[in-house]
């Protein structure tokens, strides 16, 4: 009797770790898309399949010239994905600088289609990011670019389009009438996927475009910036935007850093604290800058850090290794 109980126990356990086995093996393959499925907006509130607000987090590649350029591989993606547990990659195709895509226009594509899809793979949501201040004045370069992107990954419901990084002190119907330009190019090819918009003055005064919204389109967001120690991004500029958060209006924070608005100076970690509940109050989506080995504050590397991923600690900046834990902390399953 005692040989036929500790046999039963036995089994019981086995059967027990192998459940837990098969439960764990199926955690890690559920990715951020297949949990949360194919975007939208609804009620001025972006969501997922289940009409939920997703609150993707993750980070974004720099400038995609000078430094940060050679983070741009899969080796890289597979890394943030898998060891900083993101859920969102940022895509910063840089556009007016020497050797950007006015300049390169085939190298440039190239390397952010390969990343594009690596992050595809890892079932990521990747937002494509035309990092210019002056888009209004490439806008035929951006609308054929963005009809490029649209034709290639129509249906597919990782992809996120951001048509203008940071419009600096142009005005809201300069922005926006950009942005319908644009917007129409895509909607050809993707009629679903999320679009982000730009807002005015480095897309702080989302409050404008609150009161004047792009409305004969679906799937439309507008990117909120702030750097969260700089002096001038503090109770006034959260005000703003929470004033078009009251409008309805879908913000999604497409950019932001641990530092000043110069990606340097300090790093107050009770100043990011607040914005960071503040984004979890309010469930808006990120994506922190960024991915390069600058002495700068907002670097996440420090300089020389391996160019294919496989970070230790020590070649996490200060700025790195808090985020690295707060992604680690808030997108565990």
């Amino acid at each position: 009797m005692k040989i036929l109980l500790r046999n039963t126990i036995r089994h019981v356990m086995i059967g027990a770790l192998s459940i837990a086995s098969c439960l764990a093996a199926q955690a890690q393959k559920v990715s951020p898309v297949s949990k949360h499925g194919q975007l939208k907006v609804q009620d001025g509130v972006m969501v997922n399949a289940k009409n939920e607000a997703p609150q993707l987090r993750g980070i974004s590649l720099s400038w995609s010239v000078w430094g940060g350029r050679k983070y741009y591989n899969p080796e890289v993606v597979n890394w943030l994905a898998d060891d900083f547990k993101i859920s969102l990659l940022r895509v910063s195709m840089a556009v007016e600088p020497d050797s950007g895509y006015l300049k390169d226009p085939v190298g440039q594509e190239k390397m952010v289609t390969k990343v594009i899809d690596a992050g595809i793979k890892k079932g990521l949501y990747v937002l494509i990011d035309w990092h210019d201040h002056h888009a209004d004045k490439n806008l035929e370069q951006s609308k054929a670019f963005f009809s490029k992107m649209a034709k290639r990954y129509a249906g597919v419901p990782n992809v996120i389009y951001e048509v203008w990084n940071e419009p600096e002190k142009e005005s809201w119907s300069t922005i926006k009438n950009y942005a319908v330009e644009v917007i129409r190019a895509i909607r050809k090819h993707d009629p679903k996927n999320i679009i982000v918009v730009g807002s005015p003055f480095w897309d702080q005064h989302v409050d404008v475009a609150a009161k004047d919204p792009i409305l004969d389109q679906q799937n439309i967001v507008y990117s909120f910036h702030f750097y969260a120690s700089d002096p001038n991004h503090q109770a006034g500029l959260m005000a703003r935007a929470d004033e078009a958060i009251r409008l309805k209006l879908p913000l999604f924070v497409t950019e932001w850093g641990v530092g000043e608005a110069n990606g340097d100076g300090v790093f107050d970690e009770e100043k990011n604290a607040k914005w960071m509940q503040w984004m979890e109050q309010h469930k808006l989506s990120w994506a922190n800058w960024n991915i390069t080995d600058k002495k700068e504050t907002t670097a996440i590397l420090i300089p020389g850090a391996n160019a294919k991923g496989k970070w230790t600690t020590a070649e996490l900046t200060p700025a790195g290794q808090y985020i690295r834990a707060e992604l680690r902390k808030r997108n565990a399953p």
